[in-house]
């Protein structure tokens, strides 16, 4: 089995650290999601996992060989990131959706025009316009073409849904699942709205503050989340001895979000309401009072 592996990554900017000792591996043939807050080091950490970013410490290998100026390894890597098209004769915004997708073809060696054309259609883009004067949508959408059409092993997207209406955000959710159903490829997306795309992860990703927090099988990860609530004495027994991620005191009483650890429960014989809880909650739980 093919495998992404990242070794120590650190990363600075001056004396900013980004990134702090990411030890990671990323399994071919599955979807996994990339959660954290803003300034988590998520685009970076991509970025680096694309070698389009350098590391400040630490490497990434592909199948044993580091992927840094390796075309070999970088011919079955794709970053496809948010585009801010620049101002100016020469800058993104100068180019027509064509002539990007012509460029992204000419690093991409697995690159699918039939699959890229068939994608302009289906999301009516005009080929013809510039980048410049097109909506925040229709530049996520060139992204979405990008990776899609990349047909690279390993697909990376950094926000691929930002200024999609809901239509076009549950498309672009099962163009990526019926691609994922054909090819087995593996994608690992990065996005702000968990909730509607916590299905689709067969992983969870989450980066904190720049450093590895949780990767874990999705299923898995909130089989052991769960929202206790009640009195705040009779929660206070029911959830001793358990980590508590977050809690919430309303008067008399108490909510908690708990992760159960290896063979722990939640201690039965009290008047407490015990729910699932949401990726999206659970995110929030961990990474909401992190400042």
């Amino acid at each position: 089995m093919s495998k992404l592996e990242c070794r120590g990554i650190g990363k600075k900017y001056g004396k900013k650290e980004a990134l702090q000792q990411i030890d990671l591996t990323i399994e071919s043939g599955k979807i996994y999601g990339l959660i954290g807050r803003n300034g988590a080091g998520k685009t970076t950490l991509l970025s680096i996992m694309a070698a389009q970013n350098p590391a400040s410490q630490g490497m990434v290998m592909l199948d044993g060989e580091n992927i840094w100026e390796n075309q070999k390894a970088l011919g079955n890597i794709c970053f496809s990131r948010e585009i801010s098209p620049a101002s100016g004769k020469n800058g993104i915004g100068s180019l027509r959706i064509k002539e990007y997708l012509k460029a992204a073809a000419i690093y991409l060696p697995k690159w699918d025009a039939q699959m890229a054309g068939h994608l302009i259609e289906m999301f009516a883009l005009n080929p013809k316009q510039r980048m410049s004067k097109i909506s925040k949508g229709m530049l996520s959408m060139v992204t979405i073409i990008v990776a899609m059409a990349s047909k690279a092993e390993y697909t990376f997207l950094d926000e691929p849904v930002t200024g999609l209406d809901a239509v076009m955000r549950e498309r672009f959710y099962q163009i990526l699942l019926d691609e994922y159903a054909d090819t087995g490829r593996t994608f690992v997306i990065s996005t702000h709205i968990i909730e509607e795309a916590a299905n689709i992860f067969e992983e969870v990703i989450l980066l904190k503050k720049g450093c590895f927090f949780i990767k874990e099988n999705t299923q898995h990860l909130m089989e052991r989340a769960l929202h206790i609530s009640g009195r705040t004495e009779q929660v206070g027994e029911a959830v001793e001895g358990l980590v508590v991620c977050q809690e919430e005191i309303m008067g008399r009483s108490k909510g908690v979000t708990v992760l159960l650890e290896e063979g722990q429960t939640v201690k039965t014989g009290f008047e407490v309401t015990v729910q699932p809880v949401s990726l999206q909650n659970l995110f929030v739980a961990l990474c909401g009072k992190e400042d």
